[in-house]
């Protein structure tokens, strides 16, 4: 593609060098250049690309956008832009040929329940016959293709080459998870969304959004940027109104709202709930009519999962019983209440809750089904939010009978330092420290830095009455300690320890 094709519709300040040049690939990433290369220097929240404007030429690029450069780069052309962040997803967009033009878009944001959402809206359009591709917090998948996500929602350049590999393969329909980081930093700027959906909010992310508004306001450009007609629909909001940022995100947007809960206002809603050790029974109701649900899956929070999914579907005309089926062919979601199968037959569930919010639902999902005690095994992030630790260990102590408080992804923290800001709110709960893996019915907790041997004094002590959960990591195969990603499964380590 010629570089003068690529850089038509850009806002151009300045313009140094050559612009017919043939440009072969696009990356924001010095180490990723190749020869013939353009290279957008972008500004991040620990990076700044204009550091690495240099190694980029040497390593094969041929022009460079840049928001400031005082000096010439041998023969690359240099472009300067008043911000590469904005100009990233536009020149994304044009190299990989507009991909998401005529394709459906449906983004999905919130605290929680977004990948669980994403999974049951995917469970759905399949059922509905609909070619469909998924980008989230798991994987990026379509199409019986499957990639590891190392990014809830990626950054432009990738995400522009994986939905140009959709739409190659067919793919009419994307559902997306769409992260606060990515709608801070412009990843989908751009984008026409057809279908927005909130879940819910509380806190999480308060290491990079500083404060609550702020997470918030990230959170409501999905819904402030929502507009116009998308092909032959009109562009709809789909909201949670149970949750108090419902109500707001209602009046920021100007689309059309589709409301869900469980209030007698809300369009699409859920009556005769039932909630039980397999699963949830409930009847949905819409503005079209009801259909009964059954689902596997576990929890009021489900509950309200389902809903947003069914109430994106009935947005779409979806039939109920299609929705119904959909729904109830999607039996888990990898690391969230996901049940472990275990030689001991004992009852553990892996969960992705990190966020205060998150592990307080989980637990109280589980606590009705205990028999025995509620046995929970978790920590928290390094290099994360701080304040967020007592808050989680004075949940964890007030919900659970047996809490053993370990690692999870230190990254540069100590551990232990980590441990110890969660001792205090699991003290602050009540619970006494046990210093030896506690047997029968005792109360308290421990720390186990090791989270192996911290999982596996949880299923040694456990017995057939008793519920643990291991929370924090869900579907991660990996923890990250220091620089390094190190092969860690919590699945794995429950089939271990239980063998």
């Amino acid at each position: 593609m010629k570089l003068g094709f690529l850089l038509e519709g850009l806002s151009i300040l300045e313009m140094r060098g050559r612009k017919d040049i043939e440009v072969r690939g696009l990356t924001n990433d010095s180490r990723a250049v190749q020869e013939d290369y353009l290279f957008v220097a972008v500004r991040g929240h620990e990076e700044d690309g204009h550091r690495y404007l240099a190694r980029a030429v040497e390593g094969g690029a041929r022009a460079v956008v840049v928001e400031q450069a005082e000096k010439e780069f041998g023969d690359a052309t240099v472009i300067r832009v008043p911000d590469t962040r904005v100009a990233l997803p536009e020149l994304a967009a044009r190299f990989y040929g507009y991909p998401t033009t005529d394709m459906r878009l449906i983004g999905i944001t919130g605290t929680n329940g977004k990948t669980t959402t994403s999974y049951l809206l995917e469970s759905v359009w399949r059922e509905a016959g609909i070619r469909v591709g998924l980008i989230g917090t798991i994987s990026y998948r379509f199409g019986g293709k499957s990639f590891e996500a190392p990014l809830t929602t990626p950054d432009p350049l990738e995400l522009m080459r994986i939905i140009r590999e959709m739409k190659d393969a067919g793919i009419t329909d994307i559902i997306m998870e769409v992260s606060s980081h990515s709608l801070d930093q412009g990843r989908t700027m751009g984008f026409r969304w057809s279908r927005a959906l909130f879940t819910n909010f509380s806190r999480d992310h308060l290491d990079y959004h500083s404060t609550m508004a702020e997470y918030f306001q990230a959170k409501s450009r999905l819904f402030t940027s929502l507009g116009g007609d998308q092909g032959k629909e009109r562009a709809q909001a789909i909201i949670n109104m149970d949750d108090p940022k419902g109500r707001i995100l209602e009046k920021m947007t100007t689309m059309p709202v589709v409301s869900y809960g469980l209030g007698e206002d809300c369009m699409v809603r859920a009556v005769d709930i039932e909630l039980a050790v397999n699963g949830v029974r409930f009847s949905l109701v819409t503005p079209v009519g009801s259909v009964p649900i059954t689902s596997s899956l576990l929890g009021l929070i489900n509950v309200y999962n389902i809903l947003g999914a069914a109430a994106t579907a009935y947005s779409l005309d979806r039939e109920l019983e299609v929705v119904a089926r959909g729904i109830e062919g999607l039996a888990s979601v990898p690391g969230r209440l996901q049940p472990v199968q275990n030689r001991k037959g004992l009852s553990v569930f892996v969960d992705y809750a990190h966020s205060p919010d998150a592990l307080e639902k989980a637990l109280q999902t589980l606590k009705p089904f205990v028999q025995g005690r509620l046995i929970t095994v978790f920590g928290c992030g390094g290099d994360r939010d701080k304040g967020k630790r007592p808050e989680m260990g004075k949940l964890a102590g007030e919900l659970s009978d047996l809490v053993i408080v370990t690692s999870d992804n230190p990254r540069k923290e100590n551990p232990a330092q980590i441990a110890s800001e969660i001792e205090q709110g699991v003290r602050d709960a009540g619970l006494g420290r046990i210093e030896q893996n506690p047997s029968g019915n005792e109360r308290g907790y421990r720390i186990v830095l090791d989270r192996r041997t911290a999982i596996q004094n949880a299923i040694s002590t456990a017995t057939d009455k008793d519920v643990v959960v291991i929370a924090g990591k869900g579907h991660e195969r990996y923890q990250i300690i220091g620089n390094r990603r190190v092969r860690f499964d919590d699945i794995e380590e429950v089939e271990r320890a239980a063998s």
